[in-house]
C-alpha cells in the first residue's frame, strides 16, 4: 500500500489561521524584518514568500534588499537599528550571505531575543541544552508535522541525513529531545543504505535530489524530504518520491511538505518574539 503523504501546505495553512487569530487579538502586531545580501534567485523567492505570509497573517514587515558587493558594516549598522526597532520583534537575515561578509559575525550581531531563525549562538545553545525558546524553523516543522501526525517519537531509530547547523543538526538534537535514537549521516558515512535502512524516521536535508531511493528505505518508515534543489524552474527534494511512497508508511513531498512548515514556524517564532518582548 502507498505511503501516506504528509500534506505540509495544508498543516501550515491551519498554523497560520491560528497566528492570524491570535495577532488579531494583540494591541501591537508582532513586527518581522527580513534582510537580503545580493540577487541570489532562490532568496529572492523565499524573501519574498516571507513578505507575503507575513500580510497574510496580519503582521508588521519591513524588506531590506542590499546589493550584493555592500560593506559589512553597512549591513551591521542596519541589524543594530533593527535591534532597537520597537516595530520589529523578528530579525531574519536570509542566507546565504556573499563571501566577503562574515556569517557568524551577522549571526551573532543579530538580538537572541528577535533572532526567529534561531540561529544566534545564544538560541543554539539553549536548543543544545533542552532549553528551547526561539528554535530553527525548519527543524522545527519537521518536529511539529510528527506531532500533528500523532507519531511517538520515543524510541524509534531516526536517522537524519545531513549535519549542517541550519537544519541537520538541530533535528536531530529535537528529535534526541524527543527520545529517539538519533544517528546522523553525512558524506563520510561509509555505509550510508544500511544506516538508512534501520530508520523508523528519516529525515533527508542535503539538497542533493533522488540521493533516497526505494532500497534504502525500511517498510512503513516515515520518511521527511527537507531537501530543496531548483533546477530548470521546477523544485527536486532528496528523496525519488515515486519509488519510496511505494514502501515508506508517511512520506512528505517536494514542494508542499517541510517548506510552507518553515515559513510557518518563522511567523511562530515571531509571534513568540513579541509576546517576550512584552507584546500583549
Amino acid at each position: 500500500m502507498p505511503a501516506e503523504i504528509i500534506d505540509g501546505k495544508a498543516i501550515a495553512m491551519q498554523i497560520k489561521s491560528e497566528i492570524k487569530e491570535k495577532a488579531a487579538a494583540m494591541k501591537q502586531k508582532p513586527g518581522l524584518a527580513v534582510v537580503r545580501v545580493g540577487d541570489d534567485p532562490a532568496s529572492i523567492v523565499y524573501v519574498n514568500a516571507k513578505e507575503r505570509a507575513c500580510t497574510e497573517v496580519g503582521f508588521y514587515s519591513e524588506k531590506y534588499e542590499l546589493k550584493e558587493d555592500v560593506e559589512e558594516d553597512e549591513l551591521f549598522k542596519l541589524i543594530a537599528k533593527l535591534n532597537k526597532s520597537k516595530k520589529i520583534h523578528g530579525i531574519l537575515v536570509q542566507l546565504p550571505l556573499p563571501a566577503h561578509i562574515n556569517e557568524e559575525k551577522v549571526l551573532f550581531a543579530v538580538s537572541a531575543e528577535k533572532d526567529v531563525d534561531g540561529f544566534n549562538p545564544v538560541n543554539y545553545g539553549k536548543l543544545f541544552a533542552g532549553n528551547n525558546y526561539l528554535v530553527p524553523a525548519t527543524p522545527k516543522g519537521v518536529i511539529r508535522l510528527l506531532d500533528i501526525m500523532n507519531y511517538d517519537v520515543s524510541g524509534k531509530n531516526a536517522v537524519v541525513i545531513g549535519r549542517s547547523n541550519i537544519v541537520g543538526k538541530p533535528v536531530a538534537l529535537l528529535l534526541l529531545q524527543k527520545n529517539a535514537i538519533v544517528t546522523i549521516c553525512h558524506s563520510k558515512t561509509k555505509d550510508l543504505v544500511s544506516e538508512c535502512k534501520k530508520a523508523d524516521i528519516l529525515v533527508s536535508a542535503v539538497g542533493m535530489p533522488g540521493l533516497v531511493t526505494k532500497d534504502m528505505v525500511k517498510k512503513g518508515a516515515v520518511v521527511i524530504d527537507v531537501g530543496i534543489t531548483r533546477k530548470d524552474g521546477k523544485l527536486y527534494g532528496d528523496v525519488d518520491f515515486n519509488g519510496v511512497k511505494e514502501v515508506a508508511g508517511y512520506i512528505t513531498p517536494v514542494p508542499g511538505g517541510v517548506g510552507p512548515m518553515t515559513i510557518a514556524m518563522l511567523l511562530e517564532n515571531t509571534l513568540i518574539a513579541a509576546k517576550n518582548q512584552g507584546v500583549k
